[in-house]
């Protein structure tokens, strides 16, 4: 487009939401920062940051200074609708300007994703970026297997989320368990998930596929709290109590891990020795630590712009003697709060083996979906403004014509099994509530905690039509590496 056209389309300010194919290493944080520094500087969205910095000229100085070091400059503002794991690709919402506002109502709908399963072998992160925790038969398994598992996974079931997730147990993340040698919960928060749609695209004989286990093995301890996460969930599943006699040896076990622990520190403690020096200048490079959270991470091209391993060297061997494990592609239709990772996992365990998730594409979100003229490629960013331009501001402009209600999938919030069900919330005014305003001609509500404004009124009303669902409060994706929500993926 010529740059003519550019000024004219960009005479008013453009909000909406949008979708982007995430890029495969990438966390969802740094697709929007790289999305800021193409939107920035353009023409289409010069509206809105001559906009912002008008308003910010009638700000005081308190509020200036409130707004915190780094935060003064200006940008297009910008939100997600859901997170992706770094592993994964695929629809990723955007929301721009007053687009924002309505992400919250994508974390609750039906989600389409295609995922890859490898079997043989479980990590501690369910996927093919963590340490390999066990590695068992797969000999026996076959397509026909395969498919008869899968019949258990359809419709709705309780799910157990993954190992090191951030799915906070007892106020704590769970991996935090591991990381202080604390035994975890003997309930684990499961939660009801619907599996609408489950069906298996693709078979990989063994031999027939480039899928390999990760290279690093976990630690002695990692594998013992593995084990530990596994007998509970087992346990758990069969509603089985553990016995006095087990909980006095898990008691006597772990008294004697932290003596353990406390003498280790204490012999480190006695080897090293800082004496300050207060003469000495401080370095512009500050040492990292390395030791107990693994090694030091390598300097990356951006904040979560590098966060995969690279493939493996086609020319090492493969960790294994024979032709190797087989593997599935499976494409599913889920609610929000759908672990891909633990069904991989458990697939594994249904099939008398071991399983991880070795890819993952999220196809579908809502009415977004990969390849259509509502999502666009991460791609087109950097082949500048001409190229993306006219992209988003269509996708902005149909945005805008149709209704801001909830997306036409009827969303589905997965809840936490434990939780009573929340009643349904609503933000429409009862009658007596409401009033007309002589200066705008439109309903204000006169409650403190729901006070609209004219101009919002339409879209605050839409997003809370009665085909919401209860909503509670669950993280979904892969937190480790980001920011959600769920699902490390989900």
């Amino acid at each position: 487009m010529k740059a003519a056209s550019l000024l004219k389309m960009a005479g008013s300010v453009l909000d909406g939401v949008f979708a982007i194919n995430k890029p495969l290493g990438m966390s969802s944080a740094q697709v929007i920062r790289d999305c800021q520094q193409h939107l920035n500087p353009s023409a289409l969205f010069k509206p809105m940051i001559d906009q912002e910095r008008a308003a910010r000229s009638q700000e005081s100085n308190n509020k200036k200074k409130r707004r915190g070091f780094g935060k003064n400059d200006l940008r297009v503002k910008m939100g997600h609708g859901g997170t992706l794991d770094p592993l994964a690709t695929g629809v990723l919402i955007l929301g721009v300007g007053k687009g924002t506002k309505s992400l919250q109502s994508f974390l609750d709908c039906t989600k389409t994703y295609e995922t890859v399963v490898l079997f043989g072998a479980s990590t501690d992160t369910y996927d093919r970026v963590g340490k390999v925790l066990k590695k068992t038969a797969y000999d026996h398994i076959t397509r026909p297997m395969v498919e008869e598992a899968l019949n258990s996974f359809r419709g709705k079931l309780q799910q157990m989320p993954p190992l090191y997730s951030a799915l906070k147990m007892q106020g704590k993340p769970l991996y935090e368990y591991a990381r202080e040698g604390k035994p975890i919960p003997r309930e684990i928060a499961t939660r009801e998930v619907d599996v609408v749609e489950l069906e298996m695209l693709d078979y990989y004989e063994p031999g027939t596929h480039n899928h390999r286990w990760p290279a690093e093995d976990a630690t002695t301890f990692e594998r013992n709290f593995a084990e530990q996460v596994w007998k509970i969930e087992k346990d758990q599943t069969k509603n089985k109590k553990p016995t006095p006699e087990e909980e006095e040896e898990e008691t006597k076990a772990l008294e004697e891990h932290e003596k353990f622990k406390r003498k280790a520190d204490a012999t480190v403690d006695a080897l090293v020795y800082d004496k300050v020096n207060k003469r000495r200048k401080t370095s512009d490079n500050p040492a990292l630590m390395s030791g107990a959270l693994g090694e030091v991470p390598p300097k990356k091209a951006g904040k979560g712009s590098n966060l995969i391993p690279p493939p493996h060297d086609p020319n090492t061997p493969p960790p294994w003697d024979d032709k190797g494990p087989p593997a599935a592609r499976i494409r599913m239709t889920v609610t929000s709060g759908f672990y891909v990772r633990s069904f991989c996992h458990d697939l594994g365990v249904k099939v008398g083996s071991a399983a991880m998730m070795a890819e993952l594409c999220r196809s579908r979100q809502g009415d977004f979906v990969v390849g259509s003229s509502n999502c666009l490629e991460y791609d087109d960013l950097a082949k500048g403004e001409e190229i993306w331009a006219p992209k988003l501001e269509s996708m902005l402009a149909r945005w805008n014509e149709k209704s801001h209600a909830a997306p036409s999938s009827a969303p589905t919030r997965a809840k936490l099994s434990d939780s009573p069900n929340q009643p349904q919330e609503s933000i429409e005014m009862s009658p007596r509530k409401r009033k007309v305003s002589e200066e705008f001609g439109q309903e204000q509500a006169s409650s403190s905690k729901t006070k609209l404004r004219p101009s919002v009124r339409d879209e605050k009303a839409a997003s809370s039509k009665p085909t919401s669902p209860s909503k509670t409060k669950s993280e979904d994706e892969w937190n480790g590496f980001d920011d959600a929500t769920s699902s490390k993926e989900q």
